[in-house]
């Protein structure tokens, strides 16, 4: 099958994002100017540089009380920080219940039941029982193509590791099965890692 996006696919369901998977998925927490906090999950995220560590995450829509984009993009519009919070598979219903479409005044974390705590180097929330939580500092928000598209990039200059995921001085994602976004309604998780030796590393 081929077909060109701008005539459609003719299936039941867009396979798009079924194609790019498994993709991680990036658990945001955000706190507006006037001191509401926002937690939501965004699958189209990634790291993007070592040095300074970077990551990114893109918002495809947009909400109507919100100019054009969601709450996690304007509360990092307003504040200039997030926090990425990474997904246990224990974690999938919380995760979940926060990608509703809930107004902005609606905390996430207490709709979720999720246990808030607090950044160290940003004036942000995050998830206290994440495996990994990365403090970030906004360095660019990028409007692709389309309506609602928004790419937002940001520097880590926090990272939280739960001490029980640290395992022979590695971090160990068998020890909390990251949750992935496969496509449609469908995610997965890690379960079997194996390693492999690049060419001239010996």
């Amino acid at each position: 099958m081929f077909y060109r996006p701008e005539d459609g696919h003719g299936l039941p369901h867009n396979p798009f994002n079924a194609l790019i998977a498994p993709r991680p998925i990036a658990w945001i927490g955000t706190r507006g100017a006037d001191g509401s906090d926002n937690l939501a999950p965004y699958s189209f995220f990634n790291a993007v540089a070592y040095v300074p560590p970077q990551v990114m995450f893109a918002s495809t829509s947009d909400k109507p009380d919100r100019d054009g984009i969601k709450d996690s993009g304007g509360n990092i519009r307003e504040t200039g920080v997030f926090s990425v919070n990474i997904v246990a598979y224990d974690m999938r219903d919380m995760m979940n219940a926060t990608s509703g479409p809930w107004g902005k005044e609606v905390d996430e974390f207490a709709l979720a039941n999720v246990e808030k705590a607090e950044c160290e180097t940003i004036n942000c929330p995050r998830v206290a029982v994440a495996p990994a939580t990365l403090e970030c500092k906004l360095t660019k928000m990028v409007s692709l193509p389309g309506e609602a598209n928004t790419t937002i990039f940001g520097e880590v200059v926090g990272i939280h590791m739960r001490d029980d995921c640290i395992v022979d001085g590695k971090f160990d994602v068998t020890t909390f099965n990251p949750l992935s976004r496969l496509g449609y309604r469908d995610y997965t998780t890690v379960r079997e890692v194996f390693s492999l030796t690049r060419p001239g590393q010996g």
